[in-house]
């Protein structure tokens, strides 16, 4: 039944192409409040109505859309391509989605996730697309193998919420005050005149848990709870969704956990004395406990807890020895900056980049990248 996923989460599904948050301040009276978060000066304006307007004429009228969420998706990037998916798949498009990654891997934690008999691999995104979608992709380099084929698109739409966003895309549709991309293709789906199912629905609560860590950063507003209960009110199983997020993993995986902690290192001078604690997986780790480097996405929310540091940092390294760096602030540092010196980006508390050099260069340009907000 759709939105009712397993308890457990299953296997990674693969499709192998042939071709190519914070934590917030405590004020008196000992009520958490959330701090005002430092904003770029070139911060995108979330879009009006005459650019959703033209949005919807574009969408309306394109018979086919290829709808592209970012490599190594996460479960708003995913969760939101497929609800959307779903969505334009009834009012009558061929609908593909994809991510430029080969071979392809849905995490495991995701493959409850309903509507991924659309996924087909990047090879098979036309060369030159006539609607392409993205969504939560801040940059074209998070496109992957499909970035030539999304730019040759007759039109792009860029669906996404992260402030480091340049705006590329003919059509930015870019709302940094929205907690998650999922917020945003709702607001779509409510334009385009498509009702919640228990499907659409469980594609978005995947996705807007997964970026407000399960509604407790503080970019989670009063809006983002009454979206999350329309969400229930078709009788999706967010228990189980959470439990399936959060709360499985492999055996395999806690020993992976088990070697990255031992591996932490707590530096209290960086970030202007505001403190660093960071640790590594190598990819060896990974091979002989059977894990995929997605699987160990949550490891940031574990090393991020220490309460001596501001900034924490988990580096994971692929078969090809490029590392993926997943970075987290509590609030005092604006880890997209510093990610975007490695080419990376994000949002003020939440970043990720990806390096393809060894572990002491890579956090050694990053520790020098830290600087404190204001």
């Amino acid at each position: 039944m759709a939105g009712k996923p397993s308890p457990a989460a299953g296997a990674p599904t693969t499709v192998r192409s042939e071709g190519a948050p914070a934590a917030p301040g405590s004020e008196s009276g000992g009520v958490p409040r959330p701090r005002t978060a430092p904003q770029p000066a070139n911060r995108p304006a979330a879009p009006g109505e005459r650019a959703w307007a033209e949005v919807l004429q574009l969408v309306r009228s394109a018979p086919e859309v290829d709808l592209i969420c970012h490599v190594c998706p996460d479960g708003d990037a995913l969760g939101s391509a497929l609800a959307a998916g779903l969505a334009l798949r009834s009012l009558g498009a061929t609908v593909r989605v994809s991510f430029g990654d080969d071979p392809q891997v849905v995490p495991a934690s995701l493959a409850f996730l309903p509507g991924q008999e659309l996924l087909v691999p990047a090879a098979e995104v036309p060369d030159r697309p006539d609607l392409v979608i993205t969504f939560d992709v801040a940059a074209e380099s998070r496109l992957g193998l499909l970035r030539e084929k999304a730019l040759a698109a007759r039109a792009m739409v860029v669906i996404d919420h992260h402030a480091s966003n340049p705006g590329f895309g003919t059509h930015p549709m870019v709302d940094p005050s929205a907690p998650a991309t999922a917020v945003l293709v709702d607001e779509l789906l409510r334009r385009l005149g498509v009702p919640l199912d228990q499907s659409i629905a469980t594609c978005l609560y995947t996705g807007v848990a997964t970026d407000t860590g399960s509604f407790k950063y503080r970019a989670t507003t009063p809006a983002t709870h009454e979206f999350a209960g329309r969400l229930l009110a078709t009788g999706i199983r967010h228990d189980l969704i959470s439990r399936t997020l959060w709360d499985t993993s492999s055996f395999g995986y806690l020993k992976v956990l088990s070697a990255a902690l031992e591996r932490a290192q707590l530096d209290p001078a960086a970030a202007g004395g505001l403190g660093l604690v960071w640790t590594w997986v190598p990819y060896a780790d990974l091979a002989a406990n059977g894990v995929t480097v997605e699987e160990i996405e949550g490891l940031i929310d574990v090393v991020r807890r220490t309460a001596e540091a501001d900034v924490a940092l988990v580096l994971k390294q692929d078969p090809d020895g490029t590392l993926r760096g997943s970075s987290r602030s509590k609030g005092a540092v604006d880890v997209a900056a510093a990610c975007g010196a490695l080419g990376g980006g994000g949002h003020v508390d939440a970043a990720g980049f990806s390096s393809p050099l060894g572990v002491e260069q890579t956090l050694d340009r990053f520790r020098r990248a830290l600087r404190p907000v204001g």
